[in-house]
């Protein structure tokens, strides 16, 4: 047969190839309306929101008016919770996820391990606040066991699980699994190469880690700090369900600013909610740049 004959057989008509539907964006078209819907049009409509009053026109007076010494101090809580809680949880995941990797315990103690943590990650709200004050409070199993048995009354000595360390105490429940799933794969990317490599020339085993591993990961371990940073900043049902209004954090100050009670102004809480979405952004942006890093050296 001649090349033209086999040719008119396998190619289709250029007609045809110009009326073929994009198929391979379909699996993934969900993802972007629900990203367009509930985060990128919301997002936008709060910023805007931010820079106008009520009568619609252009104003920095919202901006402007987040200097005001209860929002700051607000803003200020809201960061050292966030901050206590993404380190604790970073330095405590991290210890978990090398004895699981590197620990050389069973296998199913890491797939237990990894399987508890990708649910305790998701478990907050109002759910987790009723479990803290079922086993932290005044009468929480725990508080009396500690009290009835070994006399250590924790409220006695300055605890309480509505204070800044309570919330922050609450919070690391979540963050120590989420840096378990999220630090697990930098740790698995750790070559044996290197370790026979650095014995072979000699380096002992602190040398390694001092000189090989915590390079290695360290950009992960920041990048993942960053983003357990921003988890923590923005989670607003755990809080309102521990401690109400007697923690003022901004995302408790915003949700009063815009439900519609006595403190109520729509445009302020878009002015709060700005400032939330430009600190976690900011966050969100070092956090991809770090995993950029991280995973250049574990390529």
């Amino acid at each position: 047969m001649s090349d033209h004959a086999v040719t008119g057989k396998t190619a289709p008509p250029a007609e045809a190839r110009s009326m073929r539907l994009p198929t391979q964006w379909f699996g993934v078209a969900p993802f972007f309306i629900f990203a367009i819907m509930f985060l990128i049009l919301p997002t936008l409509y709060l910023m805007l929101g931010a820079f106008q009053n009520d009568a619609g026109e252009f104003t920095f007076e919202n901006i402007a008016a987040l200097a005001q010494p209860s929002i700051v101090a607000a803003y200020w809580i809201s960061i050292k919770v966030s901050l206590a809680s993404s380190l604790i949880g970073a330095f405590a995941g991290l210890a978990i996820a090398i004895a699981i990797v590197r620990g050389g315990l069973p296998e199913w103690i890491r797939s237990a391990t990894l399987t508890f943590s990708g649910v305790a990650s998701n478990f907050a709200g109002v759910p987790l606040a009723f479990a803290f004050i079922a086993t932290l409070g005044r009468l929480g199993l725990a508080t009396v066991i500690l009290n009835t048995f070994f006399g250590l009354n924790i409220y006695a000595h300055g605890f309480n699980i509505l204070s800044f360390w309570g919330l922050t105490l609450t919070y690391v429940y979540f963050q120590i699994p989420l840096m378990v799933v999220i630090i697990v794969p930098a740790i698995d990317g750790l070559k044996k190469e290197w370790g026979e490599a650095a014995a072979t020339l000699g380096a002992t085993m602190a040398q390694y880690w001092r000189m090989v591993v915590i390079p290695v990961i360290w950009p992960s371990f920041l990048g993942t700090v960053i983003l357990l940073f921003a988890n923590a900043f923005g989670a607003i049902a755990t809080a309102y369900a521990l401690t109400g209004s007697s923690l003022n954090i901004v995302p408790i100050l915003l949700y009063a600013q815009i439900r519609g009670d006595v403190l109520h102004n729509a445009h302020l809480g878009y002015a709060i909610a700005f400032g939330m979405i430009f600190i976690t952004g900011l966050a969100n942006v070092f956090y991809i740049w770090f995993r950029t890093r991280s995973e250049r050296w574990l390529k």
